[in-house]
């Protein structure tokens, strides 16, 4: 059974960052592409950025592009999402997910965290 846990939201001011973490249980075939998600109040969960376990591949939400990276510690089946330069349109339950396509989309995803809160104050 493939796990997930979060850890790193919190509160932080306008211009600030923030690194959520995701340590990732085992792998599987279904669960070779991971990805970070994110949920404002009363909006639909968006795909913020992706990457690939086999191969290479990221990709990138417009709205995050230039202000996040997304990288991954072998070792340690940790998965980290670098926030910089943080608004308050960032604000979001922000999501570790895992699954078999190399997508942006929350639908082709087998395997969810907990999730994690980012709140941004201006």
């Amino acid at each position: 059974q493939v796990q997930l846990v979060e850890s790193g939201g919190g509160s932080v001011q306008a211009g600030g960052s923030l690194r959520l973490s995701c340590v990732y249980s085992q792998y599987t075939y279904n669960s070779r592409y991971m990805g970070w998600f994110r949920q404002a109040p009363g909006k639909e969960r968006e795909g913020v950025a992706r990457f690939n376990l086999v191969g290479t591949g990221q990709q990138y939400a417009d709205s995050v592009k230039g202000r996040c990276t997304i990288s991954w510690d072998n070792a340690k089946n940790v998965m980290d999402l670098q926030m910089n330069n943080l608004n308050s349109e960032d604000t979001a339950v922000y999501y570790c997910a895992a699954g078999p396509r190399a997508t942006m989309v929350a639908s082709d995803y087998l395997y969810w965290g907990q999730g994690t809160q980012v709140t941004v104050s201006s």
